[in-house]
């Protein structure tokens, strides 16, 4: 039997599908190992079944050994991933598209709601035994009928964002590097968006170009009424900056379910009582997590056992024909 290493443990349904398929070993726990553990119980893998903060690079790789032919990334975002050092060693990687589409444009919902409702600012003011009355006047929020949603990245799940901000009667607007000529927004460059609309919601992947991509200028740009959700990728918001700009009221408001260097977060959020937090929830539900898993479990299958290059490879150029 092909042998398999888990860098994490998963859905019961999940590893038993895995073990009834290949040599496996896991990592029992919700900690991640230490890298020294990864490269050692890495070495003659076939297949490694690994978690968006796992860097997968050549070190990793080559601990592995030549006959690594596949990595199943538990996630969809694979910015944790060196494609081209996996390329180059003709190891096919993947990812778990599709599946975790509404479950995190759900939490997306659910933070604007949040934190435009004050719902966990109320939680918090009543845990302190602060005294209270209601009254026409107390703890005002605003609706989100009327309000524009600006989404920075329109793919699948901001798609999906869009589509539930319209039940709630919001206007969306969106901002990518091309247009969707599938979706019936408009379209907007960065900076227009961003000094117009009431909701910032960010869903663009983690590279480079996106790396602090909302930082102090772009925090400026912002209006000071207007609110700023994260449930993409930590480091696509400066934090320090994002700390600056609400502790200067530059912008009213920010709720986040990913962190610039997770899972630690930026001490000066945590003061904030404008400031929603979430510790990464976005796919945080049992049947998105188990069809995750077995999205991954589909792609250890197909390259190892039988033979073919699944759909969601992310470097179909990296396969390699089975002996």
């Amino acid at each position: 039997m092909p042998s398999v290493y888990v860098s994490r443990r998963l859905m019961a349904s999940v590893v038993a599908e895995l073990d009834r398929s290949f040599e496996l070993a896991v990592h029992d726990s919700e900690w991640p190992p230490s890298r020294d553990e990864v490269l050692q119980r890495s070495q003659g893998r076939d297949g490694l079944l690994v978690m968006a903060n796992d860097a997968v690079d050549g070190e990793l790789l080559d601990a592995a050994g030549a006959q690594l032919r596949v990595v199943a990334n538990h996630a969809v975002g694979f910015d944790n991933v060196d494609l081209d050092a996996a390329t180059r060693r003709g190891v096919l990687v993947t990812n778990t598209p599709g599946v975790l589409t509404r479950a995190t444009a759900e939490l997306t919902i659910a933070l604007i709601l949040d934190l435009l409702r004050r719902i966990t600012e109320g939680d918090r003011f009543l845990r302190k035994r602060t005294p209270w009355i209601w009254s026409p006047t107390f703890m005002l929020g605003k609706g989100l009928a009327g309000r524009t949603l600006g989404i920075v990245g329109l793919g699948r799940i901001g798609l999906e964002v869009a589509r539930l901000a319209e039940a709630f009667e919001m206007r969306v607007v969106y901002s990518s590097r091309t247009p969707r000529d599938d979706a019936p927004y408009e379209r907007l460059e960065l900076d227009d968006l961003l000094s117009t609309v009431d909701v910032v919601s960010l869903h663009c992947p983690l590279t480079p170009q996106t790396h602090h991509l909302i930082g102090a200028a772009a925090l400026k740009t912002m209006r000071r009424d207007a609110v700023l959700v994260n449930t993409t990728r930590g480091p696509v918001v400066d934090e320090a900056a994002l700390v600056d700009a609400l502790r200067e009221g530059e912008i009213a408001g920010a709720a986040l379910d990913v962190y610039e260097r997770e899972p630690d977060v930026h001490p000066g959020l945590l003061a904030l009582s404008n400031v929603v937090l979430a510790p990464h929830l976005g796919s945080a539900t049992g049947e998105t997590r188990e069809a995750m898993g077995m999205l991954c479990v589909e792609a250890l299958r197909a390259v190892l056992l039988d033979g073919r290059r699944p759909d969601n490879a992310l470097n179909p150029e990296a396969w390699r024909e089975p002996r």
